[in-house]
């Protein structure tokens, strides 16, 4: 059966939770009840028919046409299917997913994969920042999954990751992998300054190098192991850019030893 399509009449004047529209909430519901579902707004009230044209098809695959930086929350609570969106997206793109895949075919805004705790995440263009992290008062961000990133990701990507895998094939901001508790951050580019801030444990790869590394992180010289081996098998089904960039040696650091000092950076070697 073909795919559900949202088509986008205009574009939104206002910014809209998406968060209704995954598989798991259509199930079982008829055009004119997807039709009638609300979409909560900063403004006014509107509904999923005032700003898609419907074409039905199957909740299990839900393509939207047309993308917009004022989408927020696609991909919410996903369990299964798969959501893709042909452009830009805006907050919290996949957050609490558990299942499924977003494709999004542009930019995301901060927060995409918040909370996410499997799945996958799949984003053309570049990512804001806090990619994978938590919000406020959270305790902990990304908790399982796989996130792929083909263009650039801004600061505190994968800050206080607790479990699953972050590639990213362009560059990061400052401050990557911050707080981390584990899980892995691959980089295929440069990281910009202080890449790994107070990670307790954890992967974190800087394929390019980084602007500046902290002092608190202990160089145990360079190694070709069979850890980067195993990942590179891993992340190439992902990225084989990614994947092949991790079959070589790395200079591996230690730290953050101003926390506990368990996590490790793996570094292009000099």
């Amino acid at each position: 059966m073909n795919a559900l399509v949202l088509s986008l009449r205009q574009s939104p004047l206002q910014r809209l939770d998406l968060a209704p529209l995954t598989p798991n909430q259509l199930a079982g519901k008829s055009d004119a009840e997807i039709t009638a579902l609300p979409l909560n707004t900063t403004r006014e009230r509107v509904c999923v028919g005032d700003v898609f044209r419907l074409r039905k098809g199957d909740p299990e695959e839900i393509v939207i046409e047309g993308g917009n930086e004022r989408f927020d929350r696609v991909g919410f609570a996903m369990t299964g299917g798969s959501v893709r969106i042909d452009g830009d997206v805006g907050t919290q793109a996949g957050r609490l997913m558990s299942g499924g895949k977003v494709i999004i075919g542009g930019n995301a805004g901060p927060w995409a994969a918040s909370g996410m705790k499997g799945g996958a995440i799949e984003i053309a263009g570049n990512a804001g920042e806090r990619l994978g992290g938590p919000l406020a008062g959270e305790m902990a961000g990304m908790r399982g999954g796989v996130v792929l990133v083909r263009g650039d990701v801004g600061e505190r990507a994968a800050d206080r990751l607790r479990r699953g895998t972050i590639i990213v094939e362009g560059k990061a901001g400052k401050h990557a992998g911050s707080r981390m508790i584990a899980g892995t951050l691959a980089i295929a580019g440069r990281a910009g300054p202080l890449p790994g801030y107070l990670m307790a444990r954890g992967t974190l790869v800087c394929g390019g190098g980084c602007d500046d590394l902290s002092p608190t992180f202990a160089d145990c010289g360079v190694h070709d192991l069979v850890a980067t081996a195993l990942m590179a098998s891993f992340v190439k089904p992902y990225s084989p850019t990614m994947g092949e960039l991790l079959r070589r040696p790395w200079r591996l650091l230690l730290g953050d030893m101003a926390v506990i000092g368990k996590g490790e950076i793996f570094y292009p070697p000099a």
